[in-house]
């Protein structure tokens, strides 16, 4: 068969067992894919021969009747995971040539499940970018496409959106800091879940900001998350914030019956300039989980309009504690000396060389907010106000709500090149609607639900109780099943 790589991981995984074709057949289809996807730039370091190896013991373990969830069924790994002996960069110059020693805990989790990597995806650098223009490989190019022009996927797992669209892999890893899963999966027609923080080890990733980081699968349909997700969950001793929680068979519990869920409406996002299409498709939705049974109505989180502005202090003032450690002195690129040149010109010119605009922008805010003076007015402020904004949540939650219903993103996807890079607010209020949940530590999955006008892929954003995935992943596939999205790029890559 010529068209395996186009199987969600379910069909593949049944297919498996069944015998009807092998992992190497189906990792052989994916290669071949992303050998003639060079235009969209989705995968960065291709692993053939890890992939091959991997897909010949997943057989091996099929014929046995050793077969688990993932076994012998191909995925990419976003750039920002640690792959023992394979170049892991996080899209950054300053990590040219880095090959980590040591295997990240969700990567080994999910080789352990008998997944096949197939490389790694390009990513905004660092995680720092809502369109995959910041990556030192160049963006990723979204396979939906307008008028002939080239669009983005989406960031910062730009790389993974696009790869999962086009057909490339079955599945990918991405990581969600901001909306870094869900956005680009609304941009691309997929389906993206952060889950709750702690769900998912943060050992051997890549630190942007390391109380909103959170890893998650970025897949074909709402089944395939559960699947995936599931393998890549766990308890990590080796991470302070993972959670001591047993991991709940999450497709199991996609009953599809999702009658008496309270669904909640929270009317501060209904924000001032929403599209018209946005509006329309967010009502839509809302009349999808009504006529499946659940019960709607509207909510109240008042802190809302404060999440952007706390986000955009907190994000940076971690990512400039974590970034620190790139100096040229261990790992990574390290600038050329002059004659004289001492330490400090040393990690200036390696910091300035290595690190893009924006990852240097955010540095310096990040810096700026933590100083002597300035902590209590910005960085503590920005606590506090993300304390009010997690018990938005939980006074909503206590009410009875299961799940709330938000648009994923602000609109469809934007031209490359669109947004100034003088003006980065305009490229941070694409993540208006998705933020919230990262500073709450809450599970929040993107389902693509409708076309814009122009054709392109349309998200709707489900916000569930932390630890409820299950219940989340089931009222997102009564949403997905109910709104039928089925259209796929037409392929011109």
């Amino acid at each position: 068969m010529s068209d395996l790589n186009k199987l969600t991981l379910s069909e593949a995984r049944d297919g498996l067992r069944k015998g009807d074709f092998t992992s190497v057949e189906v990792t052989e289809t994916c290669l071949s894919a992303i050998a003639a996807s060079g235009a969209l730039n989705a995968f960065v370091h291709n692993t053939p021969d890890i992939a091959m190896e991997q897909a010949k013991a997943a057989d091996a373990r099929i014929a046995s009747g050793d077969a688990p969830a993932m076994c012998g069924l191909p995925i990419g790994i976003k750039d920002l995971f640690a792959t023992k002996g394979v170049d892991t960069q996080a899209g950054s110059r300053i990590l040219e040539g880095f090959k980590p020693e040591y295997e990240s805990t969700i990567t080994t989790k999910l080789f352990d499940a008998g997944a096949v990597m197939l490389g790694k995806l390009n990513m905004d650098e660092f995680a720092m970018g809502s369109s995959n223009e910041t990556s030192v490989y160049g963006n990723a190019v979204n396979p939906w496409k307008v008028d002939d022009r080239a669009l983005t996927p989406g960031g910062s797992s730009g790389g993974s959106a696009a790869a999962v669209a086009a057909d490339l892999c079955l599945a990918a890893t991405g990581t969600d800091t901001g909306g870094s899963i869900r956005q680009p999966a609304a941009f691309t027609g997929i389906v993206g879940i952060k889950p709750t923080y702690g769900r998912c080890s943060r050992w051997g990733v890549v630190a942007f900001a390391s109380s909103l980081d959170q890893a998650g699968p970025m897949t074909k349909t709402t089944r395939d998350a559960a699947i995936m997700l599931e393998a890549m969950c766990g308890h990590d001793a080796k991470d302070s914030t993972s959670a001591d929680l047993a991991v709940p068979h999450f497709e199991a519990m996609l009953t599809g019956d999702i009658k008496g869920k309270k669904i909640g409406i929270p009317k501060e996002y209904r924000m001032d300039g929403m599209p018209e299409e946005i509006a329309k498709l967010w009502d839509e939705g809302a009349d999808m989980l009504r006529a499946a049974g659940a019960e709607v109505v509207e909510i109240s989180l008042p802190h809302t309009k404060y999440a952007l502005p706390a986000y955009y202090v907190i994000a940076p003032a971690e990512a400039s504690s974590n970034l620190a450690r790139y100096d040229g002195v261990r790992y990574g690129h390290r600038a050329k000396l002059a004659a004289g040149d001492g330490i400090d010109d040393m990690y200036e010119k390696t910091r300035a060389e290595g690190f893009g605009h924006e990852v240097q922008r955010r540095v310096m805010v990040g810096t700026y907010v933590l100083s002597a003076g300035f902590y209590d007015a910005y960085y503590n402020r920005a606590r506090k106000v993300r304390t009010l904004i997690k018990k938005d949540f939980e006074d909503v939650f206590a009410q009875g709500v299961d799940a709330i219903l938000t648009p994923a993103t602000p609109s469809a996807a934007f031209g490359l090149g669109e947004m100034s890079d003088s003006d980065p607010i305009q490229m941070y209020l694409n993540d208006v609607f998705t933020v919230t949940v990262n500073l709450a530590g809450l599970p929040g999955v993107s389902v693509p639900a409708g076309l814009s006008a122009k054709g392109l892929p349309l998200g709707l954003q489900l916000i569930g109780r932390p630890w409820e995935e299950g219940d989340l992943l089931n009222i997102a596939h009564s949403l997905e099943t109910a709104a039928g999205f089925v259209s796929k790029p037409e392929k011109w890559w």
